[in-house]
């Protein structure tokens, strides 16, 4: 089956966002993997649900991109009654739904309301169009200890379509 350029270029998409937009496995233009290391009982620190580090941007995004985004743990949360998600300044858990912070364990890859497992489905990572900052935000309590590792496939959609983590 061949592939006809022509049309993403008629809809002002250049060539090379057309190839990615027509290709089944889109996004695979860049990785960005970040760390985030959770210390809610310092002020004003990453998990600290009332200090200025929340919401954390962990990724910065111009232009209009398609991105996946994983979130494996590290080392096991901890904070009684937190709760943490993942999206935009718009949708703040447009990305990954809000997830009782302690239910997120060590080697587990959160997508969901519900981490439970080291393996999942490659379907359950959904691909998205994002047009503005990725943020983590924490709500009810302090997340006071715990790292995730946030790995972001993407690809720009617009011609200034970029992301970096911070």
């Amino acid at each position: 089956m061949s592939v006809d350029l022509d049309f993403p270029k008629q809809i002002g998409v250049n060539s090379q966002t057309a190839r990615a937009l027509l290709n089944k496995d889109w996004p695979q233009y860049d990785i960005q993997e970040l760390d985030v290391t959770f210390a809610g009982g310092t002020t004003n620190a990453i998990g600290d649900e009332s200090g200025t580090n929340n919401p954390y941007t962990m990724f910065t995004v111009t232009g209009t991109v398609e991105l996946s985004i994983i979130a494996i743990c590290t080392t096991t949360l901890t904070g009684v009654s937190s709760t943490v998600e993942v999206g935009t300044a718009i949708t703040t858990a447009g990305l990954i739904a809000q997830t009782t912070g302690t239910d997120i364990d060590v080697n587990e890859i959160w997508h969901d309301t519900a981490p439970d497992a080291s393996v999942e489905l490659t379907s359950v990572v959904l691909r998205s169009i994002v047009s503005d900052d990725v943020i983590l935000t924490v709500g009810t309590a302090d997340v006071t200890a715990g790292v995730i590792k946030f790995i972001v496939k993407w690809a720009p959609i617009s011609s200034d379509g970029n992301v970096v983590a911070v």
